[in-house]
């Protein structure tokens, strides 16, 4: 727990810095001033706190992933999972990608995930849980999926949607900030109405709240690439590999380690409406369904 932490911490860190230096190479200057907000600036500031973010964290997601998990590099020639590479190169070169490296690492969860900042440059990695759970068929199937995630892009596409999100976030909150504090100044006064800790209380505020409301945005989309994962699973590996793979995890979604969203490769989502406008995958059955009624 106590690396995961410090991952995340530095992870910020470089990330908070290296923006910090691209705005001061842009020239860009405080968005606020006595005459109001400079939405140039505003925009400019917004793309690049919320594009950057998003692509940095990209950008160092196998170093991330390697640092937050106790993983262990394979190759072929590994006497017990050399043929999970096999598998995944095979995949691979049916998409015309390079081969991703492969990694296991000790857990009880039924998991495995795929990051890289490219089609070319990515990695895949699978718990023990997953491997002493399900049986090569089934581990075959999801390994289909993760490279259909890196044959799709997906994690370049997540990045640019939740950077777009992340600067219409930001700028519609700071806007709003702004028009909360002119409504609150009374007419001899010369500043904003709010002091500038109550500002920038009131534009954190308005950050989270836009951002809970941009989430299903990003769930959706999040679920819509499941399905195509899902389907070109199936393509690499056969539609039965990859329905009897979800079928497996069906009966095992106890395991799964839900304290790690961002890295599960699948997830069920809640049982109300709500909480599924806020779940990043389809529920099971409706993902074999799917790949049930394809052809």
């Amino acid at each position: 727990m106590f690396r995961r932490i410090l991952v995340f911490m530095l992870t910020n860190i470089l990330v908070i810095a290296t923006i910090g230096i691209v705005l001061n190479l842009l020239g860009v200057r405080p968005y606020l001033n006595a005459n109001g907000i400079e939405y140039g600036q505003l925009m400019i500031f917004c793309l690049v706190w919320g594009m950057g973010g998003s692509f940095i964290s990209l950008a160092m997601s196998k170093f991330m992933a390697k640092m937050a998990y106790r993983m262990q590099k394979l190759d072929e020639y590994d006497q017990r999972f050399g043929w999970v590479v096999a598998s995944v190169n095979h995949f691979a070169r049916s998409e015309g990608i390079k081969n991703p490296d492969v990694y296991v690492y000790d857990s009880p969860e039924v998991n495995a995930f795929a990051t890289g900042p490219t089609r070319n440059s990515s990695l895949v990695a699978v718990s023990t849980g997953l491997l002493s759970t399900m049986s090569k068929d089934e581990v075959e199937g999801v390994l289909a999926h993760e490279v259909g995630h890196i044959s799709n892009g997906d994690m370049v596409t997540m990045a640019l949607a939740q950077g777009v999100l992340n600067a219409f976030v930001m700028f519609l909150s700071r806007v709003a900030a702004f028009a909360i504090s002119q409504a609150l100044r009374s007419d001899d006064d010369e500043g904003p109405g709010l002091g500038g800790f109550a500002h920038y209380a009131i534009v954190m505020v308005l950050d989270i709240l836009f951002g809970i409301l941009s989430m299903p945005i990003l769930m959706w989309f999040s679920r819509f690439r499941e399905f195509r994962a899902d389907a070109l699973g199936a393509k690499l590996a056969g539609k039965q590999k990859m329905i009897s793979a979800l079928e497996r995890l069906k009966g095992a979604t106890e395991r799964i380690d839900n304290s790690r969203p961002n890295l599960a490769a699948f997830k069920i989502s809640g049982k109300t409406s709500i909480a599924r406008l806020f779940s990043s995958h389809p529920p099971l059955d409706e993902r074999i369904d799917a790949l049930r009624n394809s052809y």
